[in-house]
């Protein structure tokens, strides 16, 4: 169960704001996380989101067989042992920020044997999505519930925020299909480039994408089915580790086109979610915007980025411990008054 955000909170904690030392507003986008952050704790000032956790969920995608990316399924297992060895990009940053990483295989074609993977493969990668649906719903239900119990499992080691992050070839062709569903753009409008398509291959990826939306009849009307018949085990478990991570009232920070597909199909299975989302950064996925755009989010950092791994997500998170601290830290008008 999730209970919406407190706007009580919100509302004074935006009063807090206005005494602060500091003309009203001047802070900008940060006095809003910063209102926002008390909203989702229920606290005036809130506490700190830090420590934070990268929750990074690796799968594959039968669709990967159509053509649909340039890279091998191989990269998958390469890039969950790179992060689980401390050496990917999600893992430099982290550091950077702060934050930890944990890396859960849901459905890796090929297993990596590292103490620092966990291990809750709920099969070994996604049936072809083109061809029949890529997972049954039984297997989204144990997908969801890995990104649950993974959540629950963060919070309670204490980390007070949770930012997401995925690895696995081809899936942003299904979390194209599922902004397309969710969004009700098309499919060309929602489809981009992912690891590197060029112009012919990017062309022939929408085409996939369209095909298999209108091969299953997915609807936002039918949320799961949608996700059991385009997704993939890493969306559906960022799914559930979005949901828990609002159950628990803490702060979720979507990383990209994958983290934000997930979070549509959260939001659609219960709204309340939204007050939970901070969106981590923009990217250069078309699909992003769009889902964006559908829930109501605006991106706090526009870098360019296209890695995926959680990299935005982290990289937002200063910017979420600094929306905390200055209600917390600042001095007040009346504090000056008093030293005067």
């Amino acid at each position: 169960m999730i209970e919406p955000v407190d706007e009580t909170a919100r509302a004074l904690a935006a009063e807090q704001q206005l005494q602060l030392t500091k003309p009203a507003g001047a802070l900008g986008r940060l006095e809003e996380l910063g209102n926002q952050l008390a909203a989702i704790s229920g606290q005036v000032p809130p506490p700190s989101p830090m420590p934070a956790l990268v929750g990074v969920f690796a799968g594959d995608h039968g669709v990967h067989a159509q053509g649909v990316t340039p890279w091998p399924q191989e990269i998958t297992r390469a890039m969950a042992a790179t992060i689980a060895q401390g050496k990917a990009g999600v893992s430099a940053i982290a550091r950077t920020v702060g934050a930890d990483v944990w890396i859960t295989d849901v459905g890796m074609v090929s297993p990596v044997d590292h103490p620092a993977i966990r291990q809750r493969a709920v099969a070994r990668g996604t049936a072809d999505m083109s061809v029949q649906a890529a997972m049954t719903r039984e297997q989204v239900d144990a997908a969801i519930a890995v990104g649950r119990e993974t959540a629950a499992e963060a919070v309670a080691a204490g980390y007070r925020a949770l930012a997401t992050g995925e690895v696995g070839l081809a899936n942003t062709t299904p979390a194209a299909a599922l902004i397309s569903v969710f969004t009700g753009r098309t499919a060309d409008e929602v489809t981009g480039r992912g690891a590197g398509s060029g112009d012919e291959m990017l062309a022939h990826k929408a085409r996939v994408v369209a095909d298999a939306i209108a091969l299953h009849g997915a609807s936002s009307d039918d949320p799961l089915d949608a996700l059991a018949s385009v997704g993939g085990f890493e969306h559906a478990a960022l799914v559930g580790f979005i949901l828990g991570g609002a159950a628990h009232r803490v702060p979720v920070v979507l990383d990209g086109v994958i983290a934000c597909s997930a979070a549509l199909v959260a939001a659609r299975l219960d709204p309340d979610v939204t007050g939970y989302l901070v969106a981590g950064h923009a990217g250069v996925e078309p699909g992003i915007t769009a889902a964006l755009d559908e829930l109501g989010l605006v991106p706090l950092v526009e870098l360019g980025l296209r890695l995926g791994e959680g990299t935005g997500a982290a990289l937002a998170l200063p910017l979420l411990a600094a929306a905390a601290a200055i209600p917390n830290e600042m001095a007040t008008f009346a504090d000056l008054a008093q030293e005067g």
